[in-house]
């Protein structure tokens, strides 16, 4: 007996993205009998090896120098759940919400954004050729994007996850325009249309946007005390993490150390998110919205207001100046970028030294920055120990 397929109960309003209505995937395929599209692109994500490696991929602190520290794996999940928090207050559609989230990150190489700048010239310093392989830099969220079209093996019928178009709308957050326009080549009014058109994507993918910016700030601040480069007395300089530092010792005038630090942390985005909601709700209360289409016509909606967006903004020159640029930060990511581009050059003139599977591809500066970005950290140290035989992390 055949299967109607199930329908979420969540109610979305009629400016959300509704899986029913979806644009479809790039390989035709038959609807799941129990899940919605969204749904199952948010599971093919979690089961997808690039998913598995971003538990050993850095956001700030390397993986070897702490069992506590953030990863791309669980900056991913809470990506994911402010998301889905945000999404239920505004009637969007959570599962969308989620697998973006989930998927936003996967072209995210080792070593964090050192590694994915050292990738970036490394492949800005070649010649481009005819079809834009080689020589136009290196985007992690162009990267994600590669991840779910091509560079995943799963299915016998297809590269890729052959997720659905909202989904990926939703992962190339950005794209410069030279990739904009070969995207569009490849898929004319496609993921990258927007990028040379104008107009916004879904309010989904706004709200992953965002969402990921208020993660990476609260998580910063606590990976950057636990690791001693800050301290609460440095944060006191912030207005937006000061004045809720307040607040919890007015409801608790004995907290300390780190509890006094967690509470500060869950009260600053507690009104981070009570921000976006309200603020995107009066955007869109100027607006006729019946359809996505009317949402993908106008400016970003989804968006702190002038306020928050200006201490935000603060917060993150905060962190720029004082955890970021830390000498002790910096040693690390000047190692890091060393390491990629040993490698990288390494492949380059041996590829041997690749996998069988990569060394016989046509587009080889290319491949060599798909193998690269591929990497946890801690197989990239080990590769450059392999190939050169010195420990650049001891």
């Amino acid at each position: 007996m055949e299967r109607a397929p199930q329908r979420s109960v969540q109610t979305l309003a009629p400016y959300a993205s509704d899986p029913a209505q979806s644009r479809g995937r790039r390989y035709p395929e038959a609807e799941a009998p129990t899940r919605t599209a969204f749904q199952r692109d948010r599971d093919r994500v979690i089961h997808s090896t690039a998913f598995r490696r971003l538990v050993y991929k850095t956001q700030v602190f390397l993986n070897h120098e702490g069992d506590l520290f953030r990863t791309r794996l669980t900056h991913s999940l809470e990506v994911a759940q402010l998301g889905r928090s945000i999404a239920r207050s505004l009637q969007l559609n959570e599962d969308l919400v989620e697998a973006i989230a989930l998927a936003h990150d996967l072209g995210h190489t080792p070593f964090g954004h050192a590694g994915q700048d050292a990738l970036n010239a490394c492949m800005q310093s070649l010649a481009p050729t005819p079809d834009a392989e080689d020589g136009w830099g290196f985007e992690h969220n162009l990267q994600s994007l590669r991840v779910v079209d091509e560079l995943e093996e799963r299915y016998p019928a297809f590269d890729g996850l052959n997720l659905c178009f909202e989904t990926r709308e939703g992962i190339l957050k950005h794209c410069s325009r030279n990739n904009a326009q070969r995207l569009e080549r490849l898929e004319p009014n496609g993921v990258a249309a927007r990028f040379l058109k104008g107009g916004s994507p879904s309010l989904e993918a706004q709200l992953c946007n965002l969402a990921d910016e208020i993660a990476y700030n609260a998580h910063d601040i606590d990976d950057g005390v636990r690791s001693g480069l800050l301290t609460l007395e440095q944060l006191g300089e912030v207005p937006l993490f000061e004045y809720h530092r307040q607040q919890a010792l007015k409801a608790h005038p004995a907290l300390a150390g780190r509890r006094l630090l967690f509470e500060s942390i869950r009260l600053m985005l507690s009104d981070q998110v009570y921000d976006v909601i309200d603020h995107t709700r009066l955007l869109m209360d100027g607006h006729a919205l019946n359809s996505v289409d009317d949402v993908r016509r106008l400016p970003p909606l989804v968006a702190f207001s002038p306020t928050m967006r200006d201490q935000s903004q603060l917060l993150k020159t905060f962190l720029l100046r004082n955890l970021y640029r830390h000498p002790q930060v910096m040693e690390t990511t000047n190692r890091a970028r060393r390491v990629v581009s040993d490698l990288f050059e390494r492949y380059m003139s041996a590829p041997q030294e690749l996998p069988d599977a990569h060394s016989r591809s046509r587009h080889h500066a290319r491949t060599v920055a798909d193998y690269i970005a591929g990497m946890t950290d801690r197989f990239a140290i080990r590769e450059h120990e392999r190939l050169f035989g010195a420990v650049v992390f001891p």
